[in-house]
């Protein structure tokens, strides 16, 4: 039986023979529709991220055995994370793949294709943005706390991580007739490079205890004691924000490959029924 050809596949081979170039003078990448999409994914992430902050920070209280425990806060805090991650991606590749302008002869594999690497164009661009927005407000309010830091301030030693170890050296029973800033940011310098490394020299240690024993009227070897001792918690203390800093970073990596996921299938469902309307 000879096969025969529809008038459909007829009228397509007319089209081909008539524009053999029709393909190349349109672009796989509808730019206008992957920046519209990324824009709104970046906007609705924002959206959402100040909503589960104000909904967290109404739910935490700083009174013990009062709100939510910080554990179950930071739970909810990596769930919410997730979902505003699929929520914004899936609605800015679905609005990508649905302002994008439709592709004439173009095999259907390759609009599938085209419409998930259109997807994942705009949960990138949408990453940037939003990535570029935190920044700059985050540099904006530390050089607001920076300009408004009274000359009180700015005299005393620079708050860090382990300025609350450096002050469990120097407690003591005495009443200073004034605090020694000078002698007090030698030894946070000192104590800062004893965290940092495994083993720090004897030199160090003998000389922070000297320092220890000078403000607080402790014996050198008690001073020793006092050293090694907060060392050492202070080093649990880092070990541990490190430990929770990766916990963080793993569950921040499954939010944007879930986002990302969500994008390109998105853009295809939005890809797909775009090329479903029909012109009334």
């Amino acid at each position: 039986m000879e096969d025969r050809i529809t008038s459909s596949e007829y009228t397509e081979s007319r089209i081909q023979g008539s524009y053999p170039n029709r393909e190349a003078s349109s672009s796989g990448v509808a730019w206008g529709a992957v920046i519209g999409g990324a824009f709104v994914a970046a906007a609705l992430s924002l959206i959402l991220l100040a909503l589960g902050a104000g909904l967290g920070l109404s739910a935490v209280s700083p009174w013990s055995n009062v709100g939510v425990s910080a554990s179950a806060a930071g739970t909810a805090a990596i769930i919410w994370l997730i979902v505003i991650e699929v929520i914004a991606s899936a609605l800015g590749g679905y609005l990508t793949g649905r302002l994008r302008t439709k592709w004439t002869l173009i095999h259907t594999d390759e609009v599938y294709f085209r419409d998930t690497a259109n997807g994942f164009l705009a949960w990138a661009v949408a990453v940037v943005i939003s990535v570029t927005f935190l920044a700059s407000a985050g540099a904006v309010m530390v050089g607001d706390v920076a300009q408004v830091r009274s000359p009180a301030v700015t005299a005393a030693p620079v708050v860090d991580p382990n300025v609350y170890f450096v002050d469990m050296l120097f407690r003591s029973d005495r009443v200073p007739s004034e605090r020694d800033f000078a002698t007090q940011a030698e030894a946070a310098r000192i104590f800062a490079n004893a965290v940092r490394q495994d083993q720090y020299s004897a030199a160090d240690q003998n000389y922070l205890a000297q320092l220890v024993s000078a403000r607080t009227g402790l014996t050198q070897a008690e001073a020793q004691q006092r050293v090694s001792d907060v060392v050492a918690q202070a080093r649990q203390t880092a070990d541990a924000a490190r430990k929770v800093t990766a916990h963080l970073l793993l569950w921040f990596f499954l939010a944007l490959l879930m986002g990302a996921f969500s994008a390109s299938y998105a853009a295809t469902i939005g890809g797909r029924q775009r090329d479903h309307v029909k012109a009334v």
